[in-house]
């Protein structure tokens, strides 16, 4: 599964020239931690986010006195992007590793296409087991190992993937097996395939 089918596509922007205020009540009502910023001709050029806030109560705390009205002077320009083609694994390891909640996605061109946040990636988790068993018998038994579903036994249970029956080869099996695990949604698959012809090493 890549960005582009978890992204959000509706998103709310604000520009440098937004009122901290009128930013801080769009993210209030609208229940986000975070509005890209971007430029008249919609190319992503910074973002602002509850940190940013909290930097600016904190300073205002310590009697700072000059703490900027607009945007465009309390946003962070470094922006952690990514593509739509983007697989959700790697976009989840890039929020890992820097620490973020939400990856703006972005075209050639830099122009923001959508975001996807760590709600987005939690919700792959929620993928229903029947149809992750379809993808199974269909994506991956039919039209990859070009076997009949309908000659093993597929149950997926809880995201637990259970292989039963005999197949061709030993390498089918640990083929089938090592794709099945890769689905969105699979948390662990038990194989109790047996094989016809042991072509493994």
């Amino acid at each position: 599964m890549q960005v582009v089918d978890l992204m959000t596509t509706d998103v709310i922007t604000v520009s440098t020239e937004t009122g901290i205020r009128d930013a801080a009540r769009l993210m209030f009502r609208n229940r986000v931690s975070g509005l890209p910023v971007t430029s008249p001709g919609g190319a992503l050029i910074g973002i602002i986010t509850e940190a940013d806030f909290l930097r600016l109560e904190v300073e205002r705390q310590d009697g700072a006195t000059d703490l900027g009205e607009t945007v465009g002077e309390v946003m962070s320009p470094g922006v952690v992007t990514t593509g739509p083609e983007t697989e959700v694994y790697d976009a989840a390891k890039m929020m890992t590793f820097q620490d973020i909640k939400r990856l703006p996605v972005v075209d050639d061109d830099s122009r923001l296409l959508g975001i996807i946040s760590r709600a987005d990636i939690v919700s792959v988790f929620t993928r229903p087991d029947d149809v992750i068993e379809d993808e199974i018998r269909e994506d991956l038994i039919r039209r990859v190992l070009f076997i009949d579903p309908d000659e093993l036994n597929v149950t997926v249970t809880n995201g637990v993937v259970t292989f039963i029956g005999e197949i061709g080869t030993r390498n089918e099996a640990r083929l089938l097996a090592e794709l099945a695990s890769r689905l969105d949604g699979v948390l662990h698959v038990e194989s109790e395939l047996a094989w016809r012809l042991d072509d493994g090493e």
